[in-house]
């Protein structure tokens, strides 16, 4: 591996395109890159997708005793800067540092939750296509892609001294599966990832297939044939031994809860939710009878009018050319309205491949490497199907014109493309970039991004931008229901179908996502949204008048992906006073 020096020569362009690159991220940056540096020796894909290049031939660590190996050298880094935030006086660096040794006691007290209560299983289908499709994206530099020959060959054992990847995960999982007290994983899960497995391999190979690299065709089918088996083990040893209720055990559910950035317990999330689902779901009502006088409808009901609207579908030769003109409609209100401030560059939107479909089955920000940046950036993502509801069933929830606003606003600008794109412009530290990084930071500005963009819109915008919001509330007592045994998988997509108007397909890929995909993620959201939605308040009572929202947006975007905490904090003091 490269020196730690090295590494940080080459980060002075890691999430600065500019010249922006103060003192104290160079300093801050030495710190995380130690952090990265240590733990890039058990997961260097993750290190490899952050845009660190050594990392590119290497694969996941799956030897003997690597609960004790990671927990031992975690500790180890959390004493190291322990010691280096004694010694350190500047503010933002202290930050940092607290930032670091929170994400690594977070990461301790997951691995600790999930030994003690669930049988280890890996999706290894679903990971080495993330992983191959991150390292071979068309907007990496082609001079990394000869390493993911290097790592093919690794994960199938060809390279010497090395075990292919599927026996390790079958023994890691073994030696585990008899303790009493753990529970496997869930069955529904287990069929979804079986049904799944040929798609990621034909995912794998397209990859490789669009590299053009030479020289892995038979490496990919002994890995081919690996995996093949470990589809085999799966449906023989872990479906018989799956539980059949999705529900996790408590403790692991909290802990997912925390792992997203939401603080708060089950309980809580549910009375809030409920409360902010019928006060958005009010408003949508209004939208939809005006709506409907409008159009002469005789059927003015909320549900009843979204269908209707959701009749005006896109052809799909059209439905990229629809969502750029959005785009380009969207930035020239909020120049117009100076609402943020907007890079100079285009976005890119593209339609996902049936892998990435299979994977997240729902439209997505693909977000760019942060570290060695020269140029790339995030890409929103539309879906178009859930290749796992079969080929009769048509999901068209994201292809009608009302909805386009919305989508465009939350995934592209002034959403989560404007908010990595801060990351890669704006002088971030890798501290506030890689490990502050949780779904309820990233997530909550998404939706935060729809309502400041709301009365600029279209009434059909305006009443599927509230959609969109509905349904984040919706998330937000449906997801805990679910996972505390007050609500089945079925009966949170009938609800999704019958007061959403959503398609059965989505609505089956939402109650997937909560039963077993993601669970505790969906909550994020609006969780998020909630606390940029209460910051923002503060800052217009310390203000007053002299409040700007585009110089709020703006410092909102230049803090990186900061815990609420450390993120009101800087607000308040260097920004309302």
């Amino acid at each position: 591996m490269k020196s730690l020096g090295k590494w940080l020569a080459l980060a002075s362009a890691v999430l600065v395109s500019t010249s922006v690159y103060a003192g104290w991220i160079q300093d801050s940056d030495l710190n995380a890159m130690r952090v990265l540096e240590v733990q890039g020796a058990f997961n260097p894909e993750t290190n490899s997708y952050f845009g660190l290049s050594d990392y590119d031939g290497e694969g996941l660590d799956l030897q003997p005793e690597i609960f004790k190996r990671s927990q031992a050298s975690d500790m180890a880094l959390v004493e190291e800067m322990k010691k280096r935030l004694g010694a350190e006086q500047h503010l933002k660096v202290r930050q940092d540092l607290e930032i670091l040794i929170q994400a690594l006691l977070d990461g301790m007290e997951t691995r600790r939750v999930r030994r003690g209560h669930l049988v280890p299983y890996y999706n290894l289908h679903e990971q080495l296509f993330n992983g191959f499709n991150a390292l071979l994206d068309s907007r990496s530099d082609p001079a990394r892609y000869g390493a993911a020959i290097q790592r093919l060959r690794k994960y199938n054992g060809s390279a010497a001294g090395f075990t292919p990847v599927t026996e390790l995960a079958i023994a890691r999982t073994e030696e585990r599966i008899d303790v009493a007290g753990l529970v496997g994983p869930y069955r529904g899960r287990l069929a979804g990832d079986i049904d799944n497995a040929p798609r990621f391999v034909a995912g794998i190979r397209a990859v490789f297939e669009g590299s053009g690299l030479e020289g892995w065709e038979e490496d990919f089918e002994l890995l081919e044939k690996q995996l093949a088996s470990y589809n085999q083990w799966i449906k023989d040893v872990l479906v018989p031994r799956a539980r059949v209720d999705n529900q996790l055990p408590l403790a692991v559910y909290a802990d997912n809860l925390k792992t997203m950035g939401v603080r708060a317990t089950p309980e809580q999330l549910i009375v809030d939710a409920q409360y902010s689902y019928q006060f958005v779901r009010s408003e949508m009502k209004a939208l939809a009878w005006r709506i409907a006088q409008q159009r002469g409808w005789k059927d003015k009901g909320l549900v009843s009018v979204m269908r209707e609207l959701k009749k005006e579908q896109i052809p799909k030769d059209q439905i990229l050319t629809v969502y750029r003109e959005r785009l380009a409609a969207i930035e020239d209100i909020i120049r117009r309205e100076e609402l943020i401030t907007l890079p100079q560059r285009n976005a890119v939107i593209r339609l996902a491949t049936e892998a990435e479909s299979a994977a997240i089955p729902a439209p997505f920000m693909s977000p760019p490497q942060l570290l060695n940046n020269t140029g790339q950036y995030g890409e929103f993502v539309l879906v178009q199907k859930n290749p796992t509801s079969g080929a009769d069933a048509q999901m068209d929830d994201w292809s009608h014109d009302a909805i386009t606003w919305a989508l465009t606003v939350h995934e592209a600008r002034p959403g989560h493309e404007l908010k990595f794109a801060s990351l890669v412009e704006n002088g971030t530290s890798m501290a506030r970039a890689l490990f502050a990084f949780n779904s309820a930071n990233a997530e909550g500005w998404g939706l935060y991004a729809e309502s400041i963009m709301h009365e600029f819109l279209p009434l059909e915008g305006q009443l599927f931008n509230l959609f969109t919001r509905g349904m984040r509330a919706a998330r937000m007592f449906l997801d805990p229901m679910v996972n505390t045994g007050l609500m089945s998988r079925d009966e949170a997509q009938a609800f999704l179908e019958e007061q959403l108007a959503l398609s059965q397909p989505m609505a089956s890929s939402e109650a997937d996502r909560y039963a077993f995909r993601m669970p505790g993620q969906a909550t994020s959201y609006y969780y998020g949204y909630m606390n940029l939605m209460r910051l923002r308040t503060e800052v217009e009572i310390a203000q007053g008048a002299q409040f700007n929202q585009r110089k709020f947006h703006d410092f909102i975007l230049e803090q990186g992906l900061l815990p609420p905490a450390l993120l009101r904090k800087a607000v308040l003091e260097e920004f309302a006073h």
